[in-house]
Parts: structure tokens; C-alpha cells; sequence
């Protein structure tokens, strides 16, 4: 078989499998890389394959439009359409549903994603412990301190205690929403997971942020 034959066949077999028409960039451009076949070799095999009655050259102003003659395909009858249209339709609504279902596990994913992992949020609270500790003793030390302090210190003293409650309300509400986060799909109870995790809260040890 020569190369021109060859480039026929792939050239009339592509469009009878599209059955769409086609210009002879588009099919150069969709056959160039899988066939190697070259702008003017394409040219040539649709002219040829048209003036054979292989396929159909429609012109439009300045352009040649081709497609596979419709003879080469079974006759359809109204029943199959029908039921071809049926088809298409299911197929529509599952797609519909599918793209759904994939817009709410990106969202899901994106959600999850952003939040830290349980081994962040983990050490994270343990962090938020230690300094609270530290914080308390610090308290402590100052309420149990027999020198006098003076007013200005004292101001210092009461606006520190409030930006460190602050922060801890802060911190608490957000190691709360990230337990919440990963609580929802986490197959356990809240009381389950923070066991497996290590997590001790205010309320176990009977701990109540002071008032601002």
C-alpha cells in the first residue's frame, strides 16, 4: 500500500468514527501527531476521497468543509432514535449528579486541607498548655508577692492578664473549630477521639477562662 493510499484510509477511517465534518486544518491538527501526516498529504486525500464519493466536500464562501458520506452508516429508524435519546438523556442526569457529588469532595478536600492535621493540632494544644502554665505560675507569683507594686504596674500587669485570656479564649475557639473540622468525618465520638489523641480539656481539669 503506497503512503498516499495509507493516508487515505486513516483520513476516511477518522471520519466515518467522528462522523462530524471537518476542515482540512482540523483534520491535519488531529491526525498530525498519532499519523504524521503532512498539511498538503491531507489536502490531497480529501480532494481525492471526494471526487470518489467516499466522503462529502461542502463549500462555504472560501472554505471546504468534509464528512463522511452518511451511505456508509445503517439507517436508523424512529424507534432508535427514541430510544438513543433516552440514552442521552440518563446519561445527562447521571453526569449531573456526578458533577455534584465532585463539587462536594472538592469542597470537602479544600475544607480539610486547610485545617491542621491532627498531629499539628496535637502539639499545638500542648504548646497552648505550657504557656498557659507558665502564664498561671507567673500570676501566681505576682497575687502571692508581699512588696507593695505601684499603679502603673499594677495597669501593666491587668492589661497583660487580659491580652493573655484573650489569646486563650483565641486559641481555645480555634483548636475547638479544628476538632470540629475533623470530627465530621472522624468515625469515633468527640469523647473517643480526644482520648486516641491525648487532648485534655479546660473542662477536664475543671478549668474556667477568668472573665475580661
Amino acid at each position: 500500500m503506497s503512503k498516499k493510499d495509507n493516508s487515505s484510509n486513516v483520513i476516511l477511517d477518522y471520519l466515518k468514527d467522528q462522523n462530524r465534518p471537518y476542515n482540512a486544518q482540523d483534520v491535519f491538527c488531529n491526525l498530525q501527531n498519532q499519523h504524521g501526516l503532512g498539511k498538503t498529504a491531507v489536502v490531497k486525500s480529501l480532494g481525492l476521497l471526494a471526487l470518489e464519493g467516499k466522503i462529502i466536500e461542502k463549500t462555504y464562501g472560501k472554505q471546504k468543509i468534509y464528512f463522511a458520506n452518511q451511505s456508509h452508516f445503517k439507517d436508523v429508524n424512529d424507534a432508535d432514535l427514541k430510544a438513543l435519546d433516552g440514552r442521552v438523556l440518563t446519561l445527562n442526569e447521571e453526569m449531573q449528579v456526578l458533577n455534584q457529588s465532585c463539587r462536594r469532595l472538592e469542597s470537602e478536600l479544600k475544607n480539610l486541607t486547610s485545617s491542621l492535621t491532627t498531629q499539628e493540632m496535637t502539639s499545638e494544644i500542648a504548646k497552648l498548655r505550657d504557656e498557659c502554665s507558665g502564664h498561671r505560675e507567673r500570676l501566681d507569683k505576682i497575687k502571692s508577692a508581699t512588696n507593695h507594686v505601684t499603679p502603673e504596674e499594677k495597669d501593666k500587669i491587668l492589661k497583660e492578664h487580659n491580652i493573655y485570656v484573650k489569646e486563650w479564649r483565641k486559641r481555645k475557639r480555634l483548636a475547638s473549630d479544628m476538632m470540629d473540622a475533623i470530627l465530621e468525618g472522624y468515625p469515633k465520638s468527640k469523647k473517643e477521639f480526644l482520648e486516641e489523641v491525648g487532648v485534655e480539656t479546660d473542662e477536664e481539669h475543671k478549668v474556667v477562662v477568668p472573665a475580661v
